[in-house]
């Protein structure tokens, strides 16, 4: 598992580009600059790892261009030793990039292949999120709730209300909304029925998947 003096001068240039891009958290632009994305996908796609796109996973599944990724994260606002719900681990990616900010992260992933793989992936690249469930996401965990934030990496139609009842007051919900595309959207909840609501664009995700397990 070779991180190269090679794979930092990329990192530094995807970092580079992420700026351009607009994003101004320098904890997420420095996780993104530390983690060996290469890593994370299939060695084929090894060469490209650092440029600013989305490849295929296992299951059907993507990882998310980076500039998702810090954008998701920056909306989230993660403060160190917060409790940060996942949903959709993925191959790993952000999750290490939470973990890289201090957060306290629990994380659930609806298939199997994708769930073992990442669970045997991230303690090799010494990242250690506290708890990794294999099931289904628009459930969350609610036995671990509440959360200070909840991010959603797979495109839904709507916000889950079980997602919504294990945010605390104050938290931040960051999920893409939407059947073909979907709008970036966050949640602040204001008090225990009051929920803000922002839009921030059009993106692309996989759809988030219920009741398949």
């Amino acid at each position: 598992m070779k991180n190269t003096d090679k794979h930092q001068g990329l990192r530094n240039q995807l970092v580079k580009l992420l700026k351009e891009k607009g994003i101004r958290d320098a904890t997420v632009l420095s996780a993104i600059n530390t983690i060996p994305r290469h890593l994370f996908i299939d060695s084929s796609f090894e060469n490209f790892a650092y440029q600013d796109k989305a490849f295929p996973i296992d299951a059907e599944q993507t990882i998310s261009q980076p500039y998702t990724v810090a954008f998701q994260t920056q909306l989230l606002e993660v403060k160190k030793g917060q409790k940060i719900l996942e949903i959709g681990t993925g191959s790993g990616y952000q999750t290490a990039v939470l973990c890289l900010l201090g957060a306290t992260v629990y994380s659930v992933e609806r298939q199997v292949k994708l769930f073992k793989k990442t669970q045997n992936l991230l303690p090799k690249l010494g990242i250690r999120p506290k708890h990794l469930s294999f099931g289904d996401g628009y459930k969350g965990l609610p036995e671990h709730a509440p959360f200070d934030g909840i991010i959603v990496t797979a495109g839904a139609p709507n916000i889950p209300h079980a997602l919504m009842a294990q945010l605390k007051i104050g938290g931040r919900l960051v999920i893409p909304l939407g059947e073909e595309t979907q709008i970036m959207t966050l949640l602040i909840r204001k008090n225990e029925k009051q929920f803000e609501k922002h839009e921030f664009g059009d993106f692309k995700f996989v759809p988030l998947l219920e009741n398949k397990n």
